[in-house]
C-alpha cells in the first residue's frame, strides 16, 4: 500500500504526485528492521551522505538507521529530510521508533508507547538546588509535542499507552535516577535516547512528529537478564503493522 494525500486524508492508491512520504527514523539496525518487518515486499537502498535509506516500495516508508543518541540521529533525520526537500517530495511525517525503558508500573515490558510529548529530560545544568532545564537558562527548548490529532488516533489504533517519552543522553541505571526523572517529568512512561533529537531535526524542516517505543526493560537498576530485547522488537513489529491502516484517518496537514 502506498499512503497517498487525497481530500485532506491518507488513502490507498497508485502513486501520485501528492503521494505521502513517511520517514522512520531508528537508532539501530535491529529496530529498522523490526520497523521494516510490518510491511511485506522488496526494499530498495537509497544512499545519502553518511548513512543509507530502505526504502520499503509496498509501503512507501523510507527507515533509517542513523545512530544512538540525540545527536547523530538529528544529523541523520537532518540529511534525509534535506535531501527529500531538494527533489521535491518532502516528507509529510517524521517518527522516532525503537525499544525504550520503561517506568514501572505504568509502561511494563512488552507494551508500546506512543509520546504526546518528547522531552530532553537531561538538556541543562546542575545547581545545588537541583537540574535546571535549558529553557530555565535562557535558551532553546526541551519540549516537542506531536499532533495531537495524531497521537489520539493512532495510540489506540496500535494498542498503546499514550504519555511523555524522555530522551537522555545517560540511560538510567539507578532507582534513585528513576525517581528523579519521574519527579520531574511524572507523566513520562518511557526513556530513550533519539525522540528529541529526531523532533528538533523534524521541527527545522515544519514536518510533524511521533514517537513510538516497544518496552524492552524498566527504568532502573541495570538487570540484563531482565530485558525482553526480542519481545520489544516484536511488539515494534505488529504496532507499525496497524499504523498504516490507522493514519488513513488523519489529515496530515491537521498539525494541531
Amino acid at each position: 500500500m502506498v499512503l497517498q494525500a487525497q481530500e485532506g486524508r491518507l488513502t490507498a492508491a497508485g502513486v501520485t504526485t501528492s503521494a505521502v512520504r513517511v520517514l522512520v527514523a531508528t537508532a539501530v539496525p535491529a529496530e529498522r528492521d523490526a520497523v521494516a518487518g510490518a510491511f511485506p515486499g522488496g526494499t530498495s537502498e537509497v544512499r545519502l551522505p553518511g548513512s543509507a535509506l530502505l526504502h520499503r516500495t509496498s509501503a512507501g516508508y523510507d527507515l533509517l538507521a542513523a545512530g544512538v543518541g540525540p545527536a547523530p540521529v538529528a544529523a541523520g533525520t537532518a540529511t534525509a529530510l534535506t535531501a527529500a526537500a531538494l527533489e521535491g517530495r518532502p516528507y509529510a511525517l517524521v517518527v522516532s521508533a525503537g525499544i525504550a525503558g520503561g517506568f514501572q508500573p505504568m509502561a511494563p515490558v512488552g507494551s508500546v508507547v506512543v509520546a504526546d510529548e518528547i522531552i530532553a529530560a537531561d538538556l541543562g545544568a546542575e545547581t545545588a538546588d537541583g537540574f535546571l532545564p535549558v529553557t530555565e537558562l535562557g535558551f532553546g527548548t526541551v519540549s516537542h509535542r506531536p499532533p495531537n490529532s495524531l497521537v489520539r488516533v493512532l495510540a489506540p489504533a496500535v494498542g498503546a499507552r499514550l504519555g511523555a517519552v524522555l530522551t537522555v543522553s545517560t540511560v538510567t541505571g539507578t532507582a534513585a535516577r528513576a525517581a528523579e526523572l519521574l519527579a520531574r517529568h511524572p507523566r513520562a512512561l518511557a526513556e530513550a535516547m533519539e525522540g528529541f533529537g529526531v523532533a528538533e531535526a523534524a521541527a527545522a524542516h515544519a514536518v510533524p512528529v511521533l514517537e513510538i517505543r516497544a518496552v524492552s526493560n524498566p527504568v532502573g537498576p541495570r538487570d540484563r537478564a531482565a530485558w525482553r530485547i526480542g519481545d520489544a522488537l516484536a511488539a515494534l513489529t505488529e504496532a507499525f503493522g496497524k499504523l498504516a491502516p490507522a493514519l488513513e484517518s488523519w489529515n496530515p496537514h491537521d498539525h494541531r
